[in-house]
């Protein structure tokens, strides 16, 4: 029975790998817009987050989004990820 590898993603918060299906991936669409990813599936430019709130802080600090998508990332989308990672019970 072959064992089948389970991919490794790291969090740009903490910048530790964890599983894939542990963290939420926020994906950059080819129009520019940026949103949290629920499904893993969306097109686009994907970065990865613990479902942490501690996380997202540093992340926000560190304006890790900015270096992931090459591109200036308004407080506003910042805001919007706090609140959508909130209303999912963390």
């Amino acid at each position: 029975m072959k064992v089948k590898k389970i991919p490794l993603r790291q969090c740009i918060g903490c910048m530790i790998s964890k599983p894939k299906k542990e963290l939420i991936r926020v994906v950059k669409s080819k129009d520019g817009e940026i949103n949290l990813d629920k499904t893993g599936k969306a097109a686009g430019r994907g970065a990865y987050v613990c479902n942490d709130i501690e996380c997202l802080k540093k992340m926000h600090k560190k304006k890790a989004l900015n270096k992931a998508f090459e591109q200036e990332v308004d407080n506003e989308i910042y805001e919007r990820l706090y609140e959508e990672l909130s209303t999912d019970g963390k």
